[in-house]
């Protein structure tokens, strides 16, 4: 089954986001946990959280892919940042577990000029004081484009970050096309070799949760600019091979595309009729 959707709006409810998905033509979706650019989380209504999980039991959805904001950052110089870092993500992974077993994923972060050896150093430190073994949702460290001073430009990087954490069963990886492309890893023309780089490096049972998106620039361009499917310098019959390949089976794939749900469910329909003509 191939489990696909895009990132939605959490402003009006699990509920909601779940039918907003159905409509779309998906069975996964992400969300933020909380305002992108930062802040305190909404309530969450128990009533709703309820609802949602007969929904997405009926309808055979595949795992979720909760976001934390892009303000978050554990490899922040500054004390305050850092603080607000761990104690987003501790109040992020309390929440999740109302829909338990899903997945959280992250931007690693930035070392603003610290090096990245540090940057990997205090990621991990964050890591290591939040996550729990007693948690059902597994931490997804994001792959980065490699722009400014972004810790995850390559797949050493975050194999860096997995080797110092204590409770490496409850980490995995969410590969995003756009980022290892602009990153410099050629998935149009060596597709088995990136994913052969990867199961080398990281390890292939990490590879949780895929945001799907083409991309504006060129390879190794370092860029991060997203771009709609089939329109950018990925191309469909690429993305195509991702979502057909054998070890991308059964994880979700997000669509973070600069769209509206309208052009989320044409891209939602195009790729479910490709896969399906494999």
């Amino acid at each position: 089954m191939l489990y696909i959707g895009n990132h939605t709006s959490s402003s009006k409810g699990y509920l909601a986001m779940g039918k907003q998905i159905l409509a779309n033509g998906g069975n996964t979706f992400a969300f933020f946990t909380r305002n992108p650019r930062g802040g305190k989380a909404k309530e969450i209504d128990l009533q709703d959280v309820q609802k949602f999980l007969q929904l997405s039991q009926e309808n055979h959805f595949g795992k979720l892919v909760a976001h934390a904001p892009y303000t978050m950052n554990c490899a922040a110089a500054k004390e305050n940042l850092r603080y607000f870092a761990r104690e987003t993500m501790a109040d992020d992974l309390k929440r999740l577990e109302l829909t338990p077993g899903n997945y959280y994923n992250f931007h690693p972060g930035s070392h603003v000029g610290q090096g990245a050896e540090t940057g990997i150093d205090k990621i991990a430190e964050i890591l290591n004081e939040v996550l729990a073994e007693r948690q059902s949702t597994t931490v997804l460290l994001e792959t980065m484009s490699g722009k400014g001073s972004e810790v995850g430009r390559n797949f050493e990087e975050l194999r860096e970050i997995i080797d110092r954490v204590e409770q490496k069963n409850k980490l995995g990886v969410c590969l995003d096309t756009c980022h290892v492309w602009d990153g410099g890893y050629d998935i149009v023309n060596n597709l088995d070799g990136v994913f052969a780089e990867f199961d080398r490096v990281i390890g292939l049972d990490r590879l949780k949760a895929i945001h799907l998106n083409d991309s504006m620039n060129g390879l190794g361009s370092h860029k991060d600019r997203h771009a709609k499917i089939g329109e950018g310098e990925i191309g469909l019959e690429a993305l195509v091979r991702v979502i057909r390949h054998p070890v991308t089976k059964g994880i979700p794939f997000i669509l973070e595309t600069p769209n509206d749900d309208d052009g989320w469910a044409r891209e939602i329909a195009l790729l479910r009729k490709e896969y399906e003509d494999k």
